[in-house]
């Protein structure tokens, strides 16, 4: 009945699929993901599931993975087999190549005319629902490895760190250093903070604590203690900022809400910075082969046009942005007359 509708489904589970070439973190064989399946009345509440989700998605990576992210739609070559609609937000990493970082598929009522799925409507006369179906996956990970990562280790965005603040006592085996070291750790209990104890070096915890990403680092050693301070270390930056005791819960709040926004501008300059437009076919080569990036460039919807650019320069269409520009009244690569702009790049 119409009276049951919407269905809405969610899954966490863990899928194996035969990649004849895996890549670890991103197409392994066997990986977990989130992944909905929903059914609705009409084509119209469908579409809204849709882009919902992709709006969820794109919120949560820019906003938690300080991850930038291109919403767009995929071209009916790149879109979901069985879909209507395939709508995806693309990522940057470091080496400049795309990730597809989530997907949402509308289905229309395809699937349902399949199965001979029905429901009965308003008008008491069997209709098909619409179906939707979105997911993302634990590619997410190296997607955040791959945007902020560096030859140290993890770079990890404040609001997904495990650790948000580690303390590292400073000759901790002088008198009141280490219980210093737990006094700070209570003044901090509103963020995930830990003190390392260990037996190690100071000098082999610092390297530990940024190989794990650990976003804010703690020092305090004598010296400290006796001027009521500690020295705050952040993990992207590597600055060094001393503050007072009497207030480094603050400061250490205003920190890490500094280092999530800075990490997603940073991630987001780098992409802007390696996006280039061509409006020839010309300059579309000339840009793929002297500068790995994005390229921005019209499209006149035809599957030749995209086959020729991926068999001549081996870049593939990401999407059609959902925000689009005019670059030119003609198809990058024939002439006719263009009717969208597309992201072009090499992906993972």
């Amino acid at each position: 009945s119409w009276r049951d509708l919407p269905k809405l489904y969610n899954q966490w589970c863990s899928v194996l699929r035969w990649e004849k070439t895996s890549r670890p973190f991103l197409r392994h064989r066997e990986f977990l993901w989130q992944e909905g399946h929903t059914m609705h009345a009409t084509a119209e509440e469908a579409r809204e599931e849709t882009m919902q989700m992709l709006n969820i998605y794109a919120d949560f990576m820019e906003n938690v993975l300080a991850m930038p992210v291109i919403k767009g739609r995929k071209t009916d070559k790149e879109k979901f087999n069985g879909a209507e609609e395939t709508y995806t937000v693309e990522c940057m990493m470091h080496d400049k190549k795309a990730l597809q970082a989530g997907t949402s598929h509308y289905f229309g009522d395809g699937f349902a005319k399949a199965f001979d799925i029905t429901f009965t409507g308003k008008d008491n006369q069997p209709h098909y629902p619409h179906q939707t179906s979105w997911g993302v996956s634990t590619r997410m990970i190296g997607g955040i490895i791959m945007t902020h990562g560096d030859d140290n280790g993890l770079v990890l965005p404040p609001r997904i760190a495990p650790t948000q603040v580690m303390i590292v006592p400073i000759q901790q085996k002088k008198e009141g250093i280490l219980e210093k070291c737990m006094e700070v750790k209570d003044m901090l209990s509103n963020f995930s903070v830990k003190v390392d104890d260990s037996d190690k070096s100071p000098g082999w915890k610092f390297s530990e604590s940024e190989m794990r990403g650990i976003p804010v680092r703690v020092e305090l050693g004598p010296k400290d203690m006796e001027a009521n301070q500690a020295v705050l270390v952040r993990r992207d930056t590597h600055e060094k900022i001393t503050v007072s005791l009497d207030n480094i819960a603050e400061e250490v709040g205003t920190l890490l809400e500094t280092i999530q926004k800075d990490m997603f501008e940073r991630a987001k300059a780098h992409r802007e910075a390696h996006t280039y437009v061509a409006r020839t076919f010309d300059e579309f080569v000339k840009t793929v082969e002297e500068k790995p990036g994005f390229v921005k460039a019209m499209w006149c919807g035809d599957e030749a046009c995209e086959d020729k650019v991926k068999e001549i320069t081996g870049v593939g269409s990401r999407c059609m942005p959902l925000e689009q520009e005019h670059i030119s009244d003609v198809c990058v690569c024939c002439g006719k007359p263009a009717k969208k702009m597309l992201y072009w790049g090499k992906a993972y």
